[in-house]
């Protein structure tokens, strides 16, 4: 009876975890400490390709500013790997930021850990790197605070990704890298811009599990069932979520309100992008946003319409292998 009890949990776990992986899965404590200055490293595409694998996005025929996590499969479409993807966007001729490099970099915050260090080594090779994290301006992370983490989504990533044989992304990168810099609303502007728009969590998480729900099929509750009892349960549980996470418009659009708009995902951005701003006004000349895959779409949009960019290559990294437990 435990064991059966044990096997419905994590299977509930993996289904809530479906639905907040992309938008919500957050990090959590962390510390505040000052801001070093600037690192200004060089930004060679050679480099950048050694770090993230092929450029060549055209064996899946996706759009670079539409998808920004997939899955890779071989030619009798069997899966290989979920992967995400970096775009590269650069200053149109003639325009404030012309020739200037903005790279939106996709993650999920459970992954295999030859991707975090492939990312580690990505996000070394920029001027800055501009990161999400809820919490007051200037916040890093340091590795001992991830010890005191102590909620229940954290506790849910950690369980999901000691089941599946992942690693968690807060543990593998180096937020107190000197080209990292905290670019994301505080506890108080979230706060604010709920209350703004009539808006609150509980609406939110609502509107998004109804959106979840709505599109959830019945083949992948019982894929993900089968994989809790298959001999290969890492492996097998990964291609049932797999399928599930790269679902981005499905979780953008059960986020927004009557009128559009919503503060987990574009509100974040704006003020993402107000920072964004303020670097590419100085030195910077190549900058990294390094976000969940869900922030992406609405992130390309706004880089096209108000940075007058123009996207030119995407690379693809391997997030979780599917052939493997």
């Amino acid at each position: 009876m435990t064991k059966r009890l044990k096997t419905i949990a994590w299977f509930l776990c993996a289904m809530l975890l479906l639905i907040w992986q992309l938008a919500f899965a957050r990090p959590g404590s962390a510390q505040e400490v000052a801001e070093p200055p600037t690192q200004t490293t060089d930004d060679s595409s050679e480099k950048k390709e050694a770090a993230t694998g092929s450029a060549d996005a055209s064996d899946e025929s996706d759009a670079p500013e539409e998808l920004y996590v997939r899955i890779h499969r071989d030619d009798d479409n069997a899966p290989l790997a979920m992967q995400t993807a970096t775009v590269r966007y650069v200053g149109k001729p003639g325009t404030k930021y012309a020739g200037k490099i903005v790279d939106l970099v996709g993650v999920v915050h459970i992954g295999q850990a030859e991707y975090y260090e492939a990312l580690k080594e990505q996000l070394s090779g920029y001027d800055k790197v501009l990161y999400e994290l809820v919490a007051p301006d200037g916040t890093r992370i340091r590795p001992e605070d991830l010890q005191k983490r102590r909620s229940l989504l954290a506790s849910m990533q950690t369980g999901m990704k000691d089941m599946l044989n992942l690693e968690y992304q807060l543990e593998k990168i180096d937020y107190m890298a000197e080209n990292f810099r905290h670019a994301d609303m505080s506890p108080d502007e979230f706060v604010e811009d709920l209350e703004r728009r009539g808006d609150s969590v509980w609406k939110m998480v609502a509107r998004m599990m109804g959106a979840g729900l709505a599109t959830q099929s019945a083949n992948a509750e019982t894929g993900l069932l089968m994989a809790l009892f298959s001999k290969d349960r890492s492996k097998m549980m990964k291609r049932a979520m797999a399928g599930q996470l790269i679902d981005i418009e499905m979780v953008s659009a059960g986020l927004d309100d009557a009128n559009g708009e919503n503060t987990l995902i574009k509100g974040r951005n704006r003020k993402a992008f107000e920072i964004l701003q303020e670097e590419l006004d100085g030195d910077t000349n190549s900058a990294a946003v390094f976000y969940g895959a869900g922030h992406l779409p609405d992130m390309a949009d706004r880089l096209v319409t108000d940075f007058e960019m123009e996207p030119t290559d995407t690379t693809w990294l391997d997030a979780w292998d599917l052939t493997r437990n």
